[in-house]
């Protein structure tokens, strides 16, 4: 479990997180929401091991995050970023490939099918010859996917959970997609893995996510279950919108809400 308890982190002079306290569970899937600049992606890099907190500890199985050598986490938790940049010519093929640099005991036939797997996964299958500054924005940020993805490996290790945390997944993706990668991501919670993941799309959230945290302000505004959490009163204020959970909108408006597959990624057909 990765735990951060009453921690405050400043960049510079600004405080960013404020005695903040969460606890990412295995098996369960974790979504972190909250307006612009709240603290979400710093929450996220304290928990990666990325950023050090000036107060409070920030822990992973019992353990300060900083004290577990580095290639013992990346073998136990693997992150997505907003966004990566590659300067060289790398193939997707390759791009993939280093995620199994962090992944200890692969063996050679594991390092040529692994790849393959993983962009079949995220819906790449045959691009792996393809140049990666070739590919759209949405195709990249689904290679990275693949990439993280081979890291980690499967969601329990050697009866160890593993961890996979991802920062803004569907941004660049196209609604097919974006229910593609929430669904990996919460196959791999209820198979005893843990996740969390940074959303901006609250009917996402709600559809997917076993828990909610709220930040606002750098503080922990209200966590739970999606149906505990997302209210009228809480997305007003964290906000600042007035907001309708649960209403339709005027007659004749379209609107669309996702509907998650309950059946290894299958689609309803009604």
């Amino acid at each position: 479990m990765f735990e951060l308890r009453e921690i405050d982190l400043f960049l510079g002079h600004r405080a960013i997180l404020k005695s903040v306290t969460v606890k990412i569970e295995p098996g369960r899937f974790t979504a972190i929401v909250g307006p612009n600049g709240a603290g979400k992606s710093s929450l996220l890099r304290v928990l990666a091991g990325e950023l050090r907190p000036r107060s409070g500890a920030a822990l992973f199985e019992g353990r300060p995050i900083h004290a577990v050598a580095a290639v013992h986490l990346a073998s136990r938790r693997a992150v997505l970023p907003q966004s990566s940049q590659l300067a060289f010519p790398f193939t997707v093929y390759e791009v993939v490939r280093l995620g199994l640099d962090s992944r200890p005991g692969v063996s050679p036939a594991d390092r040529r099918i692994a790849p393959a797997k993983a962009l079949e996964r995220v819906d790449l299958a045959g691009f792996g010859a393809r140049r990666y500054q070739q590919l759209s924005g949405g195709e990249q940020q689904r290679v990275h996917l693949a990439r993280v993805l081979c890291q980690i490996g499967e969601p329990v290790e050697e009866g160890r959970p593993q961890y996979l945390f991802l920062d803004e997944p569907t941004s660049s993706l196209d609604i097919r997609h974006q229910m593609a990668t929430l669904d990996i991501a919460r196959d791999f919670a209820h198979r005893g893995g843990g996740v969390l993941a940074i959303l901006h799309d609250l009917n996402f959230a709600a559809a997917f996510a076993d828990h909610v945290i709220v930040i606002h302000d750098g503080r922990v505004f209200a966590e739970g279950t999606p149906a505990e959490v997302i209210n009228d009163r809480l997305l007003a204020e964290v906000f600042g919108v007035p907001l309708r959970v649960g209403e339709t909108p005027p007659y004749g408006t379209p609107f669309v809400l996702p509907r998650p597959s309950r059946e290894g990624g299958r689609q309803p057909s009604d």
